[in-house]
């Protein structure tokens, strides 16, 4: 067993990963709004993974990464179609149908789904912390969405396409984790990366003859996409999945669509009114409360998991 004093250093790491993940996972659907006028849902997925992948591979060249292990593929192969698979594919075409603050409501249940399907598959339980955060998140959530809909048009269609992003994200997320005990976060990433790669490759053609004519800020916005909210923020995301649980991790989530308002502001010159604001802080607000251990509980970390792979709670004394 892993010295317990380890484990404050190990929940800031996670936590910093996690942090680098939302700031750009947020700026990705900036990227996607931009380049989603040129390229379809599909081929956009696909460009962006195999830019991703492309950095992956180089990376994991360069520090001479081995496949992952046999006991990881269920997990990657799972997550890598779900989540870089259909989850790319869904967002892109529902973000078509919906505006960007509906959209981010949508796929927001996503954490409590991580929660509830961590808890009942991987044993994580619901501890009254996490609970209580993904509440206050999740109203945030809603009021940051409530303050930004309006102004575009709405479909049936893109309710049930973010509710499927949403399914995926969610399925795909809580698959990563048992691979993560066997494979590290760039192993898990790259071949994830390249699972939903080949998923995609029926978009192929499109995305030849869309990048043809295409702009080149839009090729760009999807070179962007699979460098940075793909390449990079997957395995930072990966890194901190592996050293807390798959709840705690969905609940840090709900501050993007918050950060979403503050890049519409800045890059957009778009003012966050009043009640996006107050909604913002209470996703904050949220995610602070969920990362607070009961009381009288201490991180244990499993050797077995490797890097606190297995972190789970326990009962002090």
């Amino acid at each position: 067993m892993i010295n317990p004093s380890n484990a404050p250093q190990k929940d800031w790491a996670a936590l910093a990963a996690a942090g680098v993940t939302v700031v750009v996972w947020a700026s990705a659907f900036v990227s996607i709004r931009s380049a989603g006028s040129s390229y379809s849902p599909g081929a956009l997925a696909l460009g962006r993974l195999l830019a991703g992948a492309l950095v992956l591979g180089a990376i994991c060249v360069i520090r001479r990464t081995g496949w992952p292990p046999r006991a990881a593929w269920p997990g990657i192969a799972c997550s890598g179609v779900l989540w870089f698979g259909v989850y790319m594919v869904v967002l892109n075409w529902g973000e078509r149908e919906l505006d960007a603050g509906t959209a981010a409501m949508v796929v927001n249940i996503g954490p409590l789904l991580i929660a509830l399907l961590s808890s009942r598959l991987l044993g994580e339980g619901l501890p009254r912390p996490l609970l209580a955060g993904m509440a206050v998140s999740f109203i945030g959530a809603v009021v940051v969405g409530i303050s930004m809909s309006g102004a575009a048009h709405a479909s049936v269609l893109g309710v049930l396409l973010c509710l499927l992003a949403a399914v995926s994200y969610a399925g795909g997320a809580v698959a990563q984790k048992p691979a993560l005990r066997h494979a590290g976060a760039l192993q898990v990433t790259l071949f994830g990366c390249l699972t939903g790669a080949v998923a995609c490759l029926p978009f192929a053609g499109t995305l030849v003859s869309e990048a043809a004519h295409a702009p080149l800020s839009a090729t760009l916005n999807m070179l962007y996409l699979g460098v940075f909210p793909t390449a990079l923020a997957f395995t930072t995301w990966a890194f901190a999945l592996a050293r807390t649980t798959a709840g705690r991790m969905g609940a840090t989530t709900y501050v993007v669509p918050t950060l979403v308002v503050l890049m519409s502001w800045l890059l957009l010159d778009e003012v966050p009114s009043l009640l996006a604001a107050a909604g913002g802080a209470l996703c904050l607000a949220g995610v602070a409360v969920s990362r607070r251990l009961s009381h009288g509980r201490r991180p244990v970390l499993d050797v077995a998991a490797g890097d606190g792979a297995g972190a789970r709670e326990a009962p002090t004394g």
